[in-house]
């Protein structure tokens, strides 16, 4: 299974949100801490989506995601400096696995880029610093966090506009074998690495340093072959393997010949295939959050390892840059040597920068930095040539030791992990017998439950929630209930003015059972209800209105010989399964599958382990709806009773 996108599916993706260019920014969605959506207004074709899956799949879905309702903090802060902002240029970074899209919004420039690679992340950078991003990361050479200057990470090998001359000596200066070399020294990954071989018929084992000139060439012309294809296609082509999706790629690979193929109208539409492929096969598992932790470890490791040889590479090619261009870097560090003691800073960098392979000199720094062969090469002029070769080897060599110590600590984290996976069948077996919570809902936060003609009714917890019910949520067209008994919440029926006696009835039960009356195993009792104009929170002059209290004035409107019973059901509540403590009128109209419950005074019979594994639900789940106190039940109603 593809795990991630190559440079290749990112080029086609470029390609595919060039259409994008001149539209306005919508809306922003964040969801999951790994998705991010956002919805463009494009002129003559409406909006378009663009999404970052799970931190490594950007594509333009063509159905529109399911959203959220809630914005996260990062969803919000892009809004606010993104509303309406002009999309300019998107590209490539060299490349590498960065796309960058411009944007200008009131007269400020902003870059949105999104890094595909090591983990995976989206900045918002201004003026060269970064505004926020999705993550926040600390590297050896480059910090991803708000404030920070962006350092984009140094350009690698760019096989779609290299030079023969350049590719020769990236590969006879290889010190691996072919395929490595193709996958990693030119920047290829291994998927293309592979088709070269496979194109050319050369072995994958043989020494990139052995390779002849006829070998050479033959795998720069199947290069360029496959460049050309890659970035001209419009299209992109899964590959699928006993039933299972191998890859996609923007164009036909040989090295897929026996597998199954799918064609596709888009890079976009192929990855939202595969993704929507995986969404329908995959199994729901139960993953050990010590096991993820431990994974999450492993992984981040690889990837350092890969990132630490990846740069062990690259500085290694740009000292082998300096000795391949030797008469003129031997030149340029002589002159600006001696000049360096002659000249002040500013008249040193003004003759410097007139050298047309010169592209920056920092004279604080005794940097200057040339462009050797299209690569970015810095050196300290206060040093020789050869001085200024051992120190780029020597770091490759430090980072190649970085990464044989990071190598030893991840077979370290491999073990444990192995040891953790040991015995994890038995784990999974009990964490899928464990019930899983229903969908929760804003009012959960209170007691609540539904009547039989359907209206939402709310009740406090303690004190600062009997405020709240009132004070928050009680409306003109809303109904007050109380017991008439001490210690009794505030309870509000939804649109109350509207309903019948009998959902009013039970609403005073509720009022009743959900009082401090059901620990004292009272029998019944009465309640009554009253409009919201008659609800008050100011006192009389010498009155005291306490934390959680309300004064009723007015007529009240009283239900008496109540009982003091309840049920737990199984109920529908917009198309989710919910579990109900209610008036046992109410839960019977809407279950099928109900238990009636009292107070006794038995003590440790609450009975919330057996109702939850009645009921498939989670204990708590059970605790937060039951009145507080002990119960029994009376009687049970289930459907194969029927």
């Amino acid at each position: 299974m593809k795990k991630e996108m190559s440079s290749f599916d990112v080029r086609a993706i470029v390609n595919e949100m060039k259409i994008l260019e001149g539209a306005h920014m919508d809306k922003i969605f964040h969801w999951g801490a790994a998705n991010v959506l956002f919805r463009l207004n494009v002129q003559g074709q409406g909006k378009k989506e663009l999404l970052f899956k799970n931190k490594k799949w950007l594509y333009m879905p063509e159905s529109r995601p399911d959203t959220p309702v809630a914005l996260t903090s990062f969803a919000t802060f892009l809004r606010k400096y993104l509303d309406n902002a002009r999309i300019g240029n998107v590209s490539q970074a060299g490349f590498d696995r960065i796309i960058v899209v411009e944007l200008t919004k009131s007269g400020t420039e902003y870059q949105l880029i999104f890094e595909i690679f090591g983990g995976g992340n989206v900045l918002l950078i201004s003026e060269g610093k970064i505004v926020n991003c999705l993550i926040h990361k600390s590297r050896r050479d480059r910090i991803s966090r708000p404030g920070e200057e962006y350092v984009i990470p140094s350009s690698r090998f760019n096989p779609t506009s290299c030079a023969y001359e350049h590719f020769e000596q990236i590969m006879l200066g290889s010190t691996t074998d072919l395929v490595r070399a193709l996958a990693m020294d030119a920047n290829l990954g291994g998927q293309y690495a592979e088709e070269i071989c496979k194109r050319t018929g050369l072995s994958k084992d043989i020494r990139s340093s052995e390779l002849k000139k006829e070998d050479l060439e033959r795998i720069f012309a199947t290069l360029g072959e496959i460049v050309s294809s890659a970035l001209s296609s419009a299209e992109a082509v899964m590959y699928i393997d006993g039933g299972s999706i191998a890859d996609i790629a923007p164009i036909e690979l040989s090295i897929y010949e026996e597998h199954e193929k799918e064609t596709f109208n888009s890079m976009s539409a192929a990855i939202a295939g595969m993704i929507a492929t995986v969404k329908e096969n995959e199994e729901e598992d139960f993953v050990d959050p010590e096991i993820e932790k431990l994974q999450r470890r492993v992984d981040r490791q690889k990837e350092t390892i890969d990132e630490y040889r990846m740069e062990s590479v690259d500085l290694r090619s740009r000292a082998d840059l300096i000795y391949a261009n030797y008469e003129k870097v031997n030149e340029l560090l002589t002159v600006l040597s001696v000049q360096s003691k002659k000249l002040g800073w500013d008249k040193l960098k003004e003759g410097t920068m007139k050298i047309p392979f010169v592209k920056s000199l920092d004279p604080s720094k005794n940097a200057v930095t040339a462009d050797l062969n299209d690569m970015a090469v810095t050196m300290d002029y206060t040093k020789g040539i050869d001085a200024n070769a051992s120190d780029i080897y020597q770091k490759s060599k430090d980072i190649n030791e970085r990464a044989a110590r990071a190598m030893t600590a991840l077979k370290e984290s491999e073990e444990i992990l192995e040891r953790k996976l040991k015995g994890f069948a038995k784990a999974k077996a009990r964490a899928l017998t464990r019930a899983q919570p229903t969908k929760q809902f804003w009012f959960e936060k209170y007691k609540w439950f539904v009547t039989s003609g359907g209206s939402l009714v709310i009740a406090g917890r303690d004190s600062r929630s009997n405020d709240q019910v009132v004070k928050k949520h009680m409306k003109e067209r809303d109904v007050y209930v109380h017991a008439d008994i001490h210690g009794a919440p505030s309870v509000i029926v939804k649109n109350g003015s509207a309903v019948g006696g009998g959902d009013l009835r039970e609403a005073c039960v509720f009022a009743l059972a959900q009082s401090r009356g059901w620990a004292a195993c009272i029998p019944g009792g009465n309640a009554f209800w009253v409009y919201p104009d008659q609800v008050s929170k100011t006192p009389q002059a010498g009155e005291f209105v306490p934390k959680g209290a309300f004064i009723i004035r007015g007529k009240r409107n009283y239900e008496n010989n109540l009982p003091m019973q309840l049920a737990i059901g199984e109920i529908t509540y917009e198309n989710s399964r919910k579990i109900m403590c209610g008036p046992a009128d109410a839960v019977a109209k809407l279950s099928k599958k109900y238990m009636i419950i009292s107070p006794t005074k038995n003590k440790g019979t609450k009975k919330n382990a057996e109702l939850a594994k009645q009921f498939n639900v989670p204990e708590e789940e059970i605790a937060r709806i039951i009145p507080s106190g002990d119960l029994e039940i009376t009687r049970t109603v289930w459907a194969e009773e029927e």
